[in-house]
């Protein structure tokens, strides 16, 4: 094995392991080494908005994951995309630049989660933005300008999307035009992380305006398959051994004077955690995997958010489906595109949000609808030719809660991922009443 070290290893170069990378190494005297499983994010479909349809379930950008049979589905297994390349998922999702909001985080800190709360974390969101609406010299508290992270309005809209923000009115959500000012509930546009039209990923804003740094060296196609701990008995990790090109693959270790930071996700780093024996003993051993440090809440608590998607078919208004199903209409899409960098390949999967409250003993929004004026079976698949638009919802704060687990010592199988969709009566009632 060849072996070499550096001050910082990350593992994972996906939002969180390009923005690590590129602050850690802004010191000189530290050398930091990114390493990435998946390989450039060179693939057209990467950038322009619209090709999350080509990225998510291929293989080239998505890790291709599924959920364990899900009781709470009637025993369906349903995909779980993870972006498995440079960017990570911020390369493969649906690009909405979304905060979250001011209770969440308070709710956080008063947990006992200190540096958590809305105002503390507030300063450095407006560090890394770059909103467009301050383009022009203006300022806002809520928005900052000049950092890495663009953020810009969506560059299309449709009659159909707008009716729903008026009839959302008409029931009291009252129309909102920023999402990322604390208080979500409203009904409006979503911001989108776009620039120009184009896909703004994490790999674009972090990673690549520093790569040619000397001190700092990106490996991409190197999974991780091991943790090094040092001889002396604390247990402490030191080095990382990893594979390029696949498990065939080189194998090389590497080690690091301060810290190895796991930041491959809340799938990626338990499973490389429970795949080194840390974690919870029992389920371990079950695995095949001798544990080494019992630490039971790897991999626990899992909390996902369920999309029901609700199809309404309409007459007398225009939607995506007519429109990909001519072919006059795609040349036009295309034209539109290539012209202007607008129109429906510059949308996000969702054009519209609305955020609501399940109920009046709610502190905050807790429900998002994502609004899309078009309609299929399921991503991947043909547009219906009949004019629909989709309102799918999902309950924010769910009560049920999941596990990521392995299912062998082999770093290169998957992980065996159970959200426990619908599992509590709350997150039942919730789904039944607001679908």
């Amino acid at each position: 094995m060849g072996e070499e070290r550096f001050d910082y290893i990350v593992v994972g170069a996906g939002t969180a392991g390009c923005l690590l990378a590129n602050r850690l190494s802004a010191d000189p005297s530290s050398r930091v080494l990114l390493l990435e499983a998946g390989g450039e994010d060179r693939y057209l479909w990467i950038h322009i908005p619209v090709g999350y349809l080509y990225c998510i379930g291929n293989p080239r950008t998505d890790w291709l994951f599924r959920t364990a049979e899900e009781a709470g589905l009637g025993g369906r297994s349903i995909g779980y995309p993870r972006g498995k390349v440079p960017g990570g998922s911020s390369s493969i999702n649906g690009m909405i630049s979304m905060r979250g909001q001011r209770g969440d985080y308070d709710g956080w800190a008063a947990a006992g989660n200190p540096g958590w709360g809305w105002d503390e974390v507030l300063p450095r969101f407006l560090k890394h933005e770059d909103h467009q609406t301050l383009d022009s010299g203006a300022s806002d508290p809520m928005h900052g300008h000049g950092g890495e992270w663009r953020v810009e309005r969506a560059r299309v809209t449709w009659e159909i999307l707008d009716a729903f923000r008026d009839a959302a009115a008409q029931t009291g959500i009252p129309p909102s035009d920023d999402f990322n000012r604390g208080d979500n509930f409203g009904c409006g546009y979503f911001e989108v992380n776009q620039k120009r039209g184009v896909r703004w990923n994490a790999s674009k804003a972090f990673l690549r305006p520093v790569r040619q740094r000397s001190n700092l060296k990106v490996v991409s196609s190197a999974q991780v398959t091991g943790l090094i701990r040092r001889i002396d008995g604390s247990g402490r990790v030191e080095g990382v051994e990893y594979r390029l090109g696949g498990a065939r693959g080189e194998s090389k270790r590497t080690l690091c004077n301060d810290e190895v930071i796991l930041a491959a996700g809340a799938i990626g780093s338990p499973q490389i955690l429970r795949c080194a024996g840390i974690g919870p003993g029992a389920q371990l051993s079950e695995a095949g995997v001798t544990p080494a440090t019992e630490l039971p809440g790897v991999g626990a608590n899992l909390q996902d958010h369920l999309q029901l998607r609700m199809i309404y078919e309409v007459r007398k208004v225009r939607t995506l489906n007519q429109q990909a199903n001519s072919l006059f209409g795609k040349a036009g899409i295309g034209l539109e595109y290539l012209l202007f960098r607008s129109g429906p390949m510059s949308m996000s999967p969702s054009q519209l949000g609305a955020f609501a409250r399940s109920g009046d003993d709610e502190p905050s929004p807790d429900l998002e609808y994502h609004v899309q004026p078009l309609s299929l079976d399921r991503f991947g698949e043909p547009l219906h030719r009949f004019p629909a638009f989709t309102a799918s919802v999902c309950h924010l704060r769910p009560s049920s809660r999941g596990e990521v687990r392995i299912a062998s010592p082999d770093p290169f199988a998957a992980p065996r991922i159970a959200p426990n969709y619908l599992s509590t009566d709350r997150d039942r009632t919730v789904a039944a009443r607001w679908h």
